[in-house]
């Protein structure tokens, strides 16, 4: 099978800095597994580097809303390409599941959104889906945790198809020979770069972004409410917290998200913690020249 790379790990740990080493060092190019930076115009919230070319990031308005289906087919479709070339594919990102669905191969049921079931499912709080989806299946409701979008989701393909959400994502044969790099970072030294990150995004401009995205597509566009270092501080925009509060809720969100990407990668299979990029560089080299 042919050969792609993918470089996991929590937010702020290095991920898009490792990629780019590793695609000038083997002739690849970059593949985004990062639910957030495929919209427009959210650029510092989301920490884009865009220093080098990547493949799905700013290809949607921040009204529109995005699957994992969708992504697995465009990010098949880059890698592909990227094959053909006879360059490197490397996928990076912090998006667990979008990028299972490349690795594992995961089979993604095909259910159009219910605009009105998910208006309906938006009113209810995140304890009653829960409680809804447990009914309906439990374990589905066990993985998609307190995440009120994935939470939806879920209620919604049960709904519609009558069966199992957990059930209808199986993996399916491997396409690819695949090289999973998880970048491992002590907790203090991660908190301590989350936490400067915030500051230097406030220095940078956050606040005038989600300004300018709230004028050119409101606050209750569906990526400005469900992405963090953006949801914080619409309140703070309408008055209600300080800017303190607001970028000390961004802090705390982002430490939380990223203990969350911490246990999701290290229950994965096959993925080869590295401490540095050096590291990451000579198992690269062993993977790819075998």
């Amino acid at each position: 099978m042919e050969k792609i790379v993918a470089i996991v790990g929590p937010t702020a740990a290095g991920k898009t800095e490792y990629a780019i080493r590793l695609a000038e060092k083997f002739n690849g190019e970059l593949i985004s597994a990062d639910s957030r930076q495929i919209y427009k115009g959210m650029d510092i919230g989301t920490a884009k580097d865009k220093s080098y070319p990547q493949h799905l990031i700013d290809i949607l308005s921040p009204k529109s809303s995005f699957n994992i289906l969708r992504f697995k087919n465009l990010a098949l479709k880059h890698i592909r390409e990227i094959l053909a070339k006879n360059r490197v594919p490397i996928l990076v990102g912090g998006s667990g599941l979008y990028l299972n669905t490349v690795l594992y191969n995961l089979e993604i049921p095909e259910v159009k959104a219910d605009k009105k079931l998910r208006a309906k499912l938006e009113k209810m709080t995140v304890e009653e889906l829960r409680e809804k989806l447990k009914k309906l299946d439990a374990l589905a409701a066990e993985k998609t945790g307190k995440n009120k979008r994935r939470i939806i989701r879920a209620l919604e393909v049960v709904l519609k198809t009558g069966s199992f959400f957990s059930s209808q994502r199986k993996k399916g044969e491997p396409l690819f020979d695949t090289l999973i790099i998880g970048i491992k970072i002590p907790r203090e030294k991660l908190y301590e770069k989350i936490n400067k990150r915030v500051d230097k995004q406030i220095e940078e401009g956050l606040i005038e972004e989600v300004k300018s995205l709230i004028k050119k597509y409101g606050k209750n566009s569906h990526a400005l409410r469900n992405t963090i270092a953006y949801k914080e501080f619409i309140p703070y925009l309408e008055k209600k917290i300080s800017l303190e509060e607001a970028i000390e809720e961004t802090k705390k969100n982002s430490r939380r998200f990223s203990r969350r990407q911490i246990t999701w990668f290290k229950a994965q299979p096959g993925v080869r913690w590295v401490d540095s990029y050096r590291e990451a560089e000579a198992v690269a080299k062993r993977f790819l020249e075998t």
